[in-house]
């Protein structure tokens, strides 16, 4: 960790935490002496401050070259905030709001204690970029560079607001969409290879991405939604073709990770530069359209999301869809702090020449649940190889993409033996088809009852096949009589 920007850290955390404790001793009329705060809340602040202390150690370990150890002295304040402001939840007079803006401070300052010699009040020309795809594989993407996150000059958290929304997303992210999180996040890693260089080299943040797949795909490749927009990043078809995903012999490109990423981070420029950089304003447009968002904006790009101007205008989609990607990109960045841990996935991409003709589907059966992945790697191959049909059986010699960690998975369980006997039975299983039934025809006939028509001849007129008593008793019909628009029910002849 550069000294400087530890410096400066502590330097701004400390005067933070000060002004924290002088709100928290605000005095009143001169002549009159303040009651004295409890114990127990002259400790909880005292905590507050004790935080701020926590980086004066954390700077002596960097001068000393200890940076792991100034790195777990940073988390520690973390997490020392956390229990102090679980304790004044149930400590009268506690203004947990203190806690929760000193919390989201020091995250912040985190963030920024990165960024090479600089610090957080310093401007940052942007992070160096790791080799592209191609260039090098999946090890040189590293994970550092979720930290070091810039959007157009701009740490991604100063943009991120902890308001209602936001704090709502965060709380549906950690709870009922928490599996959905954890599954978006697998399915990221092993396309990380693939999507993240395209925003990398656009100058956009990881986190981002990340966040706009979850909220829109789950990181499911082949995801088509009601409304017809389909692939990871969930393209609509002209938008798509504007950005150049279109058909490539019989292939969709919105299907593409690659291509659905380099489109999706163009379009999230194009927009940032139509909105003066105003990133809760590109994304109400990437879901709410474009054309929508820069009438209701009109020139003033600085205007508020949040604008009652602007937000009471959206759907309630769009108004749910903006705190939710900026939720889960947060989440991205600082699991941890919330209690989050996400799997370790070596995402690291390989692949295999078929040795004996397989699907996917197979692929599946044959590899089974190694490498502690309950439900399977279907989603994965499928994810990998998004040209390829599931159930359709490639011929030997066809490169597969899977990830590294299977390749010798693959040549152990899937070439020869027991599993790939069972797997090509189960996929050859031939299922009866039969014709569809004749439909039923319909034992009621309707009949609209004419100027002059009466119950007998109705039932002469069609075909004599029942009986007036019977038609009576299908219509509840008082002393046989009918009259003119009335509908009847009638017994079918057939």
């Amino acid at each position: 960790m550069p000294y400087r920007a530890v410096l400066r850290s502590v330097r701004v955390v400390s005067l933070v935490a000060a002004l924290v404790l002088l709100a928290g001793c605000a005095s009143t009329n001169g002549s009159v002496t303040p009651k004295p705060p409890p114990a127990s809340l002259t400790t909880l602040y005292g905590q507050l401050d004790q935080a701020s202390r926590s980086y004066e150690t954390a700077l002596q370990q960097t001068r000393a070259g200890d940076t792991q150890g100034a790195q777990k002295t940073l988390d520690a304040s973390l997490d020392q905030l956390r229990d102090a402001a679980a304790h004044c939840g149930v400590t009268p007079g506690c203004d947990s709001q203190r806690f929760f803006s000193v919390f989201d401070h020091l995250l912040r300052l985190k963030d920024g204690s990165f960024i090479g010699d600089q610090a957080p009040d310093e401007e940052a020309s942007g992070p160096p970029l790791a080799p592209l795809a191609g260039q090098a594989g999946a090890s040189s993407l590293p994970e550092a560079q979720r930290s070091v996150t810039l959007l157009r000059g701009h740490q991604l958290s100063e943009l991120i607001a902890m308001n209602g929304p936001v704090k709502a997303a965060l709380e549906m992210w950690l709870t009922q969409w928490r599996g959905n999180l954890t599954e978006a996040y697998v399915n990221y890693q092993f396309l990380r290879q693939q999507m993240w260089p395209q925003y990398q080299s656009e100058g956009l943040p990881e986190a981002l991405l990340f966040g706009i797949m979850a909220k829109e795909s789950g990181g499911k490749v082949h995801a088509v939604s009601r409304s017809g927009a389909a692939g990871p990043l969930q393209f609509m078809y002209a938008t798509g073709i504007r950005f150049g995903l279109s058909d490539q012999d019989g292939f969709d490109l919105r299907f593409d990770p690659t291509e659905s990423a380099r489109a999706n981070a163009e379009y999230v420029n194009e927009q940032l530069k139509a909105f003066n950089d105003n990133l809760e304003l590109t994304l109400a447009a990437y879901n709410g359209g474009e054309g929508r968002m820069r009438r209701l904006v009109g020139d003033n790009t600085s205007v508020s999301f949040y604008d009652p101007r602007i937000y009471a205008q959206l759907s309630q989609e769009t108004r749910d869809y903006v705190p939710s990607v900026l939720a889960a990109a947060w989440l991205f960045l600082h699991p941890d702090s919330y209690n989050l841990r996400f799997p370790r996935v070596d995402g690291q991409q390989g692949n295999v020449t078929l040795k004996r003709t397989a699907s996917l589907s197979e692929l599946t059966v044959c590899l089974g649940s190694f490498n502690d992945m309950p439900q399977g790697w279907f989603r994965t191959l499928r994810n990998l190889n998004p040209r390829l049909d599931p159930q359709q059986e490639q011929p030997v010699g066809t490169s597969v993409r899977i990830p590294k960690s299977l390749e010798n998975v693959y040549a152990a369980r899937c070439v020869d033996g027991p599993w790939p006997i069972l797997a090509s039975d189960l996929h050859g299983a031939v299922v009866p088809v039969f014709p569809n039934p004749p439909a039923a025809t319909d034992p009621v006939v309707r009949y609209t009852v004419r100027r002059g028509d009466t119950l007998g001849s109705i039932v002469r007129k069609h075909g004599g096949c029942s009986s007036e008593t019977e038609v009576a008793r299908m219509n509840n019909l008082k002393f046989n009589h009918v009259k003119a628009g009335q509908v009847l029910k009638l017994p079918s002849c057939r």
